[in-house]
């Protein structure tokens, strides 16, 4: 036995978050009992949270090639080409359950982390967006982590000096033991200047750069694949620090000595840090990997090669260097004040060696510590139907005008104004469309291209109904792209689930991703990146299914970018869609009528495809002066929401033998625009010749939004309500 060396005990195993089937099959693998370092990287290695282990069957089933993917999942970050020999690089990635425990370091965190899965790709960053979902309003958790997460958010980004420039936040007492942080970056590098993870060449030096390792992050990883019990408490220790300054210094360098031809290979230091990285780097390569970890910068003493194997200590990478250039990659470093280290070399031996204080501390076979990871084909139940709600068939508990005051006014669908300006949403200067618009617009360079962002799901149309859910979560973010003019080209995904060991959540996890791929194969909109999120429950309560979805667009002109805001007066309200009222899972069943029930709204994909190419086609030729997809709240708070955006109100005149559910049904495939009178012809004409449903509802005037039947309910009205829920609820005493 090494000096020093606790024995390997079922009890220790199971510390690690091995199962006794995965111990015997590191015996088999590698003929005796491990060290105590090798027993913590086979936890590293083979967590969810690495592995993949119970999802890796499901995920091979997305799409995730077209003609414009450069690099698909399996590295950082997915990369598109975007024309003009640029490429658009891009990721999503979860935080949860470190934001739970530390709600500012916890989501400060995770945007360091996708940042730095970026710009290891040789992109510099130019935008980040988020998705946040929080426990009930009512939970005594829930205002302290709310204020946490959204400081730790814009203290990193705005720090760091990328804006965060859109997002989505929700409610719902699903969260209140195990909220969910994802963060998303965007980059732009030359499209043939990539920079991957894959190895190459034997003896070639293996440097450490960045900030030092300390005891920061130790087992996040495996933290991060465990259910929440009653002891969130105690797991503060593997929440990781970070330092946004240190990564801006960080991201130069890199970009500097990446642009001198100094970079073989690159990857972050990560989920289970060294470990992963350089595992990760030689087993791309067909490459063995040897560590000194005596030459690992720490910034604490006596740190052992457990500790360095496993910490999660922020603003780290790790590369393989050309030799003829060392000298001038390590003279980049320091000028930036960083450590530049060489902590091993590239071997040809297919092992895994790590060396410390004069002993081996692991000598694993490199190849097998990611193929011979457990892959689990895990029981699942599909989710039971829920009962259709048949039109008509709901009463009004109040007037419409009343259910619209309430429901802009609610947690959900209220302004998330008091969150996102705490973001830095200006920085870099090329924001063109700020946050609370269907997608952000930034412009890329001087212009005039620029791209659309966007996150979205509706975590109880998964809950529901899986499939449904899926293939919703896509084409609303699709819509959303199309809402401002912009081509879809490719998503990232995060995919939030509970316990995967229980079959009726495995079920739910299979269910969405078979409707996610439904739809990205539909609208062409390939999946280029991704993260997998389980185990997200606490005492065996799981979370709702929540697939985060985040999509990016080509716009060739951000002038002509379309937005949600009435412009005029006098302007025809034009209803893109089919109608039918549909009002299961809706926002009015559950924030006006107090029932969380029924089947959600079906997704017909082409009919998604043919309304969405219509309307991108319109904003295209100039037809039309304001757009807004339909989603939560239906058409009343679509409309609500463009008034409000652009000062000018709106009479409504159609009419539904079920008004209720024309005004707030959440029928898909749907968007609202306006037009100058003298269009309207030409383009209920090219509605016809399309096969597109357009209804004329309305002309836009006045300063109040008049719905069929209704009094008026002036903007003031409108925008105090809608404005009001989020910054009285973060200033109220808590309870």
């Amino acid at each position: 036995m090494l000096r020093n060396e606790p024995s390997i005990t079922p009890a220790l195993v199971a510390e690690h978050g091995l199962k006794p089937d995965e111990h015997q099959r590191i015996l088999k693998l590698i003929g005796r009992e491990p060290t105590i370092t090798e027993l913590g990287i086979f936890s590293a290695m083979w967590n969810e949270h690495c592995s993949y282990k119970s999802s890796r069957l499901h995920l091979r089933k997305l799409p995730t090639k077209a003609p414009w993917v450069i690099q698909g999942p399996g590295e950082n970050a997915g990369v598109i080409d975007i024309g003009d020999g640029l490429a658009c690089v891009f990721k999503m990635e979860s935080h949860n359950h470190p934001s739970f425990i530390e709600p500012y370091q916890g989501a400060a965190t995770g945007v360091g982390g996708i940042l730095r899965d970026v710009f290891t790709m040789g992109a510099r960053p130019i935008a980040c967006l988020n998705l946040l979902r929080f426990g009930s309003p009512d939970h005594p958790r829930t205002r302290h982590l709310v204020s946490g997460v959204v400081a730790g958010i814009g203290g990193y980004g705005n720090s760091f000096g990328v804006p965060t420039v859109g997002g989505s936040v929700n409610f719902h007492t699903r969260y209140d033991g195990n909220i969910l942080v994802n963060a998303m970056a965007v980059g732009i590098a030359r499209a043939d200047s990539i920079f991957y993870a894959k190895a190459t060449g034997v003896g070639r030096p293996i440097v450490y750069l960045g900030s030092k390792t300390g005891r920061d992050g130790i087992h996040g990883a495996t933290m991060a694949s465990a259910s929440f019990e009653a002891d969130a408490e105690e797991k503060r220790p593997t929440v990781q620090v970070g330092d946004p300054f240190s990564e801006k210094l960080l991201l130069e360098a890199c970009l500097e000595i990446m642009g001198k031809g100094c970079v073989i290979a690159i990857q972050d230091m990560g989920a289970a840090g060294l470990t992963s990285s350089a595992v990760e780097m030689g087993a791309k390569g067909g490459l063995g990997i040897e560590l000194d970890l005596d030459a690992v910068p720490c910034r604490e003493e006596g740190m052992s090669a457990y500790e360095m194997m496993l910490s999660e200590s922020q603003e780290r990478m790790l590369m393989v260097l050309d030799p003829a250039k060392e000298a001038e990659a390590e003279a980049v470093f320091r000028k930036w004040g960083l450590d530049f280290a060489i902590v091993g070399k590239t071997t040809d031996t297919l092992r895994f060696v790590v060396k410390h204080q004069g002993q081996v501390k692991a000598d694993l076979p490199i190849m097998e510590l990611g193929d011979e990871a457990p892959l689990y084909d895990r029981p699942h139940i599909p989710t039971p139907p829920k009962p259709v709600i048949a039109a008509g068939s709901v009463t009004p508990p109040m007037s419409n005008r009343d259910a619209l005051i309430q429901l802009i006014g609610s947690p959900d669908l209220c302004s998330k104004r008091w969150v996102w300006e705490q973001y830095d949403h200006l920085i870099l200067g090329n924001t063109v469309q700020q946050p609370g618009g269907d997608a952000a617009v930034v412009r890329i360079g001087d212009g005039p291209k620029g791209l659309a962002l966007c996150t979205d799901v509706t975590q109880r149309y998964c809950e529901a109904d899986p499939v449904q859910g899926g293939r919703q979560a896509v084409a609303e973010c699709w819509r959303n792209l199309t809402a401002v003019g912009a081509t879809p080209l490719a998503l990232t995904d995060n995919l939030n689930f509970g316990n995967p060991e229980k079959p009726d959540y495995m079920g739910q996890f299979v269910g969405c991703l078979e409707g996610i791929g439904d739809a990205a194969r539909a609208l062409d909109f390939p999946i280029v990146s991704g993260n997998v999120s389980l185990y997200n429950e606490t005492q065996g309560r799981g979370i709702l299914p929540t697939p985060s979805i985040g999509g990016v667009g080509r716009i060739d002109d951000v002038a002509k970018a379309a937005s949600l805001s009435f412009k005029a007066p006098g302007e025809a309200i034009l209803l893109v869609g089919e109608t039918r009222g549909w009002l299961g899972q809706s926002m009015y069943l559950w924030q006006v009528c107090g029932r969380e029930e029924g089947a959600p709204p079906p997704v017909d994909l082409a009919a998604e495809r043919r309304n969405g190419d219509f309307v991108r086609g319109l904003i295209g030729q100039g037809k039309v002066t304001a757009v807004h997809d339909l989603s939560d709240g239906g058409l009343a708070v679509a409309l609500a929401e463009m008034a409000m955006a652009g000062g000018v109100g709106a009479a409504i005149d159609a009419t539904a033998p079920d008004m209720h559910g024309f005004l707030f049904g959440e029928d898909q495939a749907r968007y609202v625009l306006t037009a100058r009178p003298q269009d309207v012809g030409a383009i209920e004409a090219a509605a016809r010749a399309a096969g597109v449903p357009l209804q004329a509802i309305g002309r836009t005037g006045a300063q109040s939004l008049t719905l069929p039947g209704e009094s008026p309910i002036p903007i003031s009205t409108l925008s105090s309500a809608h404005e009001g829920w989020l910054p009285a609820y973060m200033a109220a005493s808590p309870k």
